[in-house]
Order: C-alpha cells, then structure tokens, then sequence
C-alpha cells in the first residue's frame, strides 16, 4: 500500500509540474505575441492600410453632402476681337443740320459731332468672384462607390487580420526553434564533456601501455568532430534568436528570455481540448468546419466578392441620369466692389446623362462581371486550400506525435548501451572503436528526440494557426 501510495503521489507531481511547464511556456508565447503585434512592421504597414481604406469609405460617404468652394478670378487683357458702331456717320449729318437751324434763328449751335464707336469684347480689367454651392439629388454611382469602399475597407482588415495570424504563429515557432536549439547546444556540451573524459581516459590507458596510441588518436578525433558539432549548434541557435528578434522588430543580437519547454504530449492534450477535439484520429473534418468558420482569408475574399459586385453596379450606374443642385453668388466687374451691377446670384438644376457611347459602358460592365466571376472562383479555391492546410497539419502533428514514442525509446535504447559500454570501457574490456560507435549512437538518438520533442509543438503551432484558433 505504501508503495502505491508513493507512485501516485509521484504521478501527481510529475503532472502538476507538466502543467505547470504548460503554463509557463503559454504565458511566455503569449507576452512575445504581444510585443509582436505592437512592434512587428510588417503588421504596423496593414494596420495603416486599414487606416487608409476607412479615410476612403469616408470619402465615398462624404459624396452625398454638398460641396461649397470659393473661387476668384482678376484678368488683365490686350487685344481680342472689337466691333466698330459707325455712331457718327448717322448722328454728326443730323446734329449739323439742326445746328444751322439755330444758326437761322439766330441762336448759337447746341450740337457737336461724334466719333464713331468701338465695342471691345474682352475688357482691358476684370475680376469675377463667387461662392458655388453643389449638392447632389441623384447619383447612383455615389451608393454604389460607398459600397466598394466598406467592401474594401472590410478586405483590408481582414487581410490584416490573417497576417496577425501567421505573425502569431511565426513568433511561436521562431520560439520553439530557438528552444530546440539551445537543447541540441546543451546534448551537444554534454557529449563533449563525455568525450573529453573518454580522451583523459585513453591517454592514462596508453601512458600505462594497455592501449595504444591510434586509439587515443580516434579518441581525439571523436573530439574534434564534437567541438564541429557544437559550432554548427551555435550558429543555428544564433540564426533563430536573430530571426525571433526581427519578427519582434528588436536588436538581432537582444537576449531572450527563456523557459522550460512543456512536455509535448501533455500540451498537446490541452490544447486539443481547447479545440474541442479529444484527438486527432478522425476529427479534420471538425477541425476543417470550425477553420472555414474562423480564417480571415474566407473573409477576406468574402468582401472581395462584394467589392467586386459593387464595382458592376459602379459600371451600370453610369447608365442612369444624375441630378444635382447648384447655387453661385458672387461679384463681377472691373473693380472689386458691391453693389447694383456687380452683384449676381444663379441657382441652377444641373442633370447630366450620357445617351449613347457606343459600347464604352457596356464593355467596362462586361469587364466587372468577369473580374467578379475570377473573384468568385478565387474563394472557391481558397477554401480548398484552407481544408487542405488543415488536414496537412493534422496528419504532420500525428506523424510527429507517434514519431515521439520511438525516438523515446531510441534514446533509452542508446543510454543504456553507452552506459554499458563505459562499464566494460572502464574495465578494459571493450574496443574503442565500439565505445565511440555507442557514444556516437547516444548523441544522435539524443539530438533526434530533442528535435522530435519540439517538432511536436511546431506542428500544433501550425495547426492551431491552421484552424485559427
């Protein structure tokens, strides 16, 4: 009973301290996530295309309100057509006549003559200025604009939305790639230190006659192939913190903070519950319903379609008449001033329609229906793509789930042998060649466990993204 009773205490603890470690690693995702959606540059650009598809849906919307502008305009002309009035030559042969009628009266002449006259078209100085009021009564088009702009502005945000979250779904693997890599330095070191006892016990072997020396040189060279191994772990863990660190707009070389990586079969339990699936084996179909329910692509091309339906109603708006109000006051003449003969006011109905353009409308309509239609086909194709990506990434966390087990079981098989083979090293009773083989054998099986370890959370990662949770 006290034996029981001690194993399941130490299950217990084993369990608390997994969930635990689950935790902690989610937590910690959780804050880098964070910090990438704030900093991350590429997703500050979508968010100011957001920004700037909403300033134009108020734009389309403020072409139903009137427009009231203020224009002004002073000339100054030479030349230009003229009218000549020959004034004089009717009137001077009258006002002489009169005048020597006055003349035989005795009276003084009251009438001189008169040139002939000049009429100019274009004044020598004027100026025209005004307030012009518009207002729209009917416009299709203005309807059929504001509805491309919501459709646009709604694509936008969601195309934002879906590099949110590939962006999550980077940070967490950039993460996971950084762990895995600080491991394999970790397996790496341990092996080195294996090996540097190996060699220290081969050179006091040979001091004392009872190997000889090629045998110290393979040890050696062992050695030196680790210290190999260990450089091109170093350079990929260097490689994983520059690309986590650009993926959170930071310095390259910027520390990060660490934390135990989870147990990978625990994690993944937990968050297939939160998926709603108890397990993988037959549940895409779930996973692929609750994908198309959930991925901003589908509601990106969704507003796409609607973009494109408006933009056909935009194009068949241009058959219909448009009807707007005008009003224009202001002051003309060749001073600024006010007053009678300078102020004037127009109110006007303004209706514009294009009769006929011989196909011109008809054509661009046809353009917007095919553009609808390859729009249309377009969401078809993605979400094929989207039940396909579910199911790849379902299949590719299974296969590295079961993978697991064995490379498990490969690491115990591969500890056990090494640690036998140090036995019979110690006591002399094993060649070299077949204690390096053992350690070699260790190392490897250590390094792929650890890469399946975190290719297990890679593959949720990608699968969670994947279905958009």
């Amino acid at each position: 009973m006290t034996m029981r009773r001690w194993i399941l205490g130490a299950t217990l603890i084993l369990a608390a301290a997994g969930a635990q470690a689950s935790d902690d690693y989610a937590q910690q995702v959780a804050g880098f996530i964070a910090v990438g959606r704030e900093s991350n540059l590429a997703l500050r650009a979508a968010g100011a295309d957001v920004r700037r598809a909403q300033a134009q849906l108020d734009e389309a919307r403020a072409r139903y309100r009137p427009i009231v502008s203020l224009s002004a305009r002073y000339s100054r002309a030479n030349g230009g057509r003229t009218q000549a009035l020959p004034v004089g030559d009717l009137v001077n042969p009258a006002y002489r006549t009169l005048n020597e009628l006055l003349q035989a009266q005795g009276l003084a002449p009251r009438f001189t003559d008169i040139g002939n006259q000049e009429i100019r078209f274009l004044r020598e100085r004027e100026q025209d200025t005004k307030l012009s009021l518009t207002q729209p009564l009917y416009a299709p088009a203005i309807g059929a604009g504001i509805a491309a702009a919501d459709a646009t502005l709604a694509a936008t945000d969601a195309a934002r939305a879906a590099y949110e979250r590939a962006l999550q779904r980077d940070i967490e693997v950039a993460y996971i790639d950084w762990l895995r890599a600080n491991a394999a330095l970790q397996i790496v070191a341990a092996s080195r230190a294996l090996l540097t006892e190996n060699l220290r016990v081969n050179r006091v072997l040979h001091d004392n006659g009872k190997i000889t020396l090629d045998q110290v040189l393979r040890a050696q060279a062992e050695m030196l192939s680790v210290e190999q191994q260990g450089l091109d772990a170093n350079n990929g863990a260097n490689l994983a913190r520059n690309y986590f660190n650009f993926l959170l707009n930071r310095p390259l070389d910027s520390a990060i903070e660490s934390t135990t990586a989870p147990d990978p079969t625990v994690y993944v339990d937990q968050q297939l519950a939160a998926l709603g699936v108890a397990a993988l084996d037959a549940s895409d179909a779930r996973l692929e319903q609750q994908a198309l329910r959930a991925r901003a692509e589908l509601t990106q091309i969704g507003a796409q379609v609607r973009a494109a339906n408006a933009a056909i109603d935009l194009e068949r708006a241009t058959f219909q008449p448009s009807l707007a109000f005008a009003v224009d006051a202001g002051i003309q003449g060749e001073d600024y001033g006010f007053g009678s003969g300078q102020n004037y006011a127009i109110a006007s109905l303004v209706l514009d329609w294009r009769i006929a353009d011989f196909g011109q409308r008809r054509s661009r309509v046809a353009s917007a229906k095919a553009s609808m239609e390859r729009v249309e086909i377009a969401q078809l194709e993605i979400a094929d793509q989207i039940a396909l990506e579910v199911r790849q990434s379902a299949d590719r966390l299974r296969t590295a789930r079961a993978s697991l087990d064995t490379a498990l079981a490969r690491q115990k098989a591969a500890a056990e042998g090494f640690r036998i083979a140090a036995r019979k090293r110690d006591a002399g009773s094993i060649a070299q060649v077949e204690f390096i083989d053992a350690r070699s054998t260790l190392t490897s099986a250590e390094l792929n466990l650890n890469l399946t370890r975190f290719d297990v959370l890679v593959r949720l990662a990608e699968l969670r993204a994947a279905v958009a949770l």
